[in-house]
């Protein structure tokens, strides 16, 4: 149509009519009367706006997303990025004038301590573990098993000499006939090549870059 600004999808693509319609089948308009056209890929883009402005921290969004690089997400959050430094602020001070207000006092010597002692325990030869401040081990440190382990990438040659000496030592225990240690090192192998999957098909995810740019929202004018 003569006078129509197009984006990267023809406006009528996703429209037999060519254009967006509202509940009564009227065309959808911004406020200056132009028709507005929408695509799917355009909702993704404003649900994270609309979470980013409302508090919701870009890292976190994008996790929801599912992007590799925050840059991605912030190109779908529609808005400046003071905007939504602003809101996130906004977010944090309505959260603490809910929180008891003896929850922001100076930690002690002994809670400093034990807070940075926690982090300095999730550093594991696989990789890391995931489990909150204040929580105990419930694997009694047998870390394989435990889904809060995240493996490093870099550490996959590691597991996967685990997952052999595992292999021979279900063998051996099968030839004495000790099979209570059969048992649990099967659990352990089970979780063990589950682990190594869960990386595979990470590495596979990223290589067919399933993350994209957002494409800018299209909007039209009326065909003259």
């Amino acid at each position: 149509m003569a006078g129509q600004r197009r984006g990267p999808h023809p406006v009528g693509q996703h429209d037999p009519q060519g254009t967006q319609r509202g509940d009564r089948g009227r065309p959808l308009t911004d406020a200056v009367g132009e028709l507005l056209d929408y695509q799917p890929h355009d909702f993704r883009r404003m649900f994270i706006t609309d979470a980013i402005m409302n508090g919701l921290p870009p890292h976190i969004a994008q996790v929801i997303a599912g992007h590799d690089d925050i840059n991605t997400t912030m190109h779908y959050n529609a808005v400046y990025p003071s905007a939504a430094i602003a809101a996130h602020q906004a977010f944090i001070a309505r959260r603490r004038s809910l929180r008891p207000g003896e929850e922001y006092r100076v930690p002690t010597s002994e809670e400093w301590e034990a807070f940075l002692g926690h982090f300095e325990r999730r550093k594991l030869s696989l990789g890391t573990c995931g489990r909150s401040f204040g929580s105990e081990c419930v694997h009694e440190h047998a870390c394989v098993r435990c889904a809060m382990l995240r493996v490093d990438p870099h550490e996959r040659p590691r597991l996967e000499k685990i997952r052999i000496n595992l292999i021979a030592r279900i063998a051996e225990a099968e030839r004495e006939g000790r099979l209570g240690e059969v048992d649990g090192l099967s659990v352990t192998l089970a979780a063990a090549e589950d682990k190594l999957a869960q990386l595979d098909a990470e590495v596979a995810r990223r290589s067919t870059g399933s993350t994209s740019a957002c494409p800018p929202a299209t909007r039209s004018t009326a065909p003259s």
